[in-house]
């Protein structure tokens, strides 16, 4: 069962979504040579709580941060410690999310750490974002689940080939569902796969975590002993970027980012639906 959300729990998720924001931004500033991930999670923790939320990672299935710091071939779900610290030409991917209410916002962005990053660096992390964006422009109503799918590996198959030969698009974990729990129906391929049919009907009310994972390398993975940390299977770096969105009679929201989506969407000639909280 997909939940279909209402205009009033689409406000609250909202609210939620501009938590994120707040500690993505908080977190991005604080990326800096020297810096531990436990300390970007103890800043992310105060954020949080500054804002009235709750934390949505922290215990979820045992996992002990606010917020998963991924670095260098960690694709994903990197625990914050104090034995992590950052280094000049590091990249980060930092996955935050936070409850208002009962309503969830989760989103995820690649930070680089100091200077001097190889363009083909660079160019993986905005081969990332984009390709959310594209997947974000294909939330319309009547389309398909699949159509977003489609967007995403469609963007990242377009691109000019980095100098490690390819973009590895992670199969193992991808999009989701997203409201009164984190992670709900449906599941979200970054990828098509047409055993899996077109998926759900997007309608108002129906809210998702797109969130494609690239590496610059192979697209399988491992999971280290600690059960959380995924790896990318030959050590490729990798990003992660990640908004939540709502669909709405007016057309998409993007619940994680200050400006609702506005400025992104236009460039697909989109209106972004109105911001519920004005």
């Amino acid at each position: 069962m997909v939940e279909i959300k209402t205009p009033e729990q689409i406000a609250k998720m909202r609210e939620a979504g501009l938590v994120v924001a707040a500690i993505h931004r908080a977190c991005g500033e604080a990326a800096v040579p020297g810096v531990s991930t436990k300390e970007l999670d103890e800043i992310a923790a105060k954020v949080i709580a500054e804002h009235g939320a709750k934390p949505n990672f922290l215990g979820y299935g045992g996992f002990t941060g606010n917020i998963c710091t991924s670095v260098n071939d960690v694709v994903v779900h990197g625990i914050p410690d104090r034995e992590t610290v950052l280094k000049d030409g590091d990249l980060i991917s930092i996955d935050a999310g936070a409850i208002i209410d009962g309503w969830h916002g989760d989103a995820a962005f690649t930070a680089f750490v100091g200077t001097g990053h190889a363009p083909e660096l660079i160019e993986l992390s905005r081969v990332t974002e984009e390709s959310m964006w594209a997947g974000i422009a294909a939330m319309k109503k009547g389309n398909r689940l699949s159509d977003v799918s489609a967007a995403i590996e469609g963007y990242i198959r377009r691109q000019p080939r980095p100098a490690s030969g390819k973009y590895g698009i992670v199969e193992e974990y991808g999009g989701h569902g997203i409201g009164s729990e984190m992670h709900m129906d449906p599941h979200l391929l970054n990828y098509v796969n047409k055993k899996r049919g077109r998926g759900i009907k997007l309608v108002p009310g129906v809210c998702l975590a797109i969130e494609p994972m690239v590496t610059l390398g192979t697209p399988h993975t491992h999971v280290l002993e600690d059960e959380w940390t995924v790896k990318s299977d030959d050590g490729s770096w990798s990003s992660h970027w990640e908004h939540s969105i709502a669909l709405t009679e007016q057309g998409p929201l993007v619940l994680t980012a200050v400006d609702g989506g506005k400025a992104k969407l236009a460039e697909y000639g989109i209106t972004a639906a109105p911001d519920p909280l004005g």
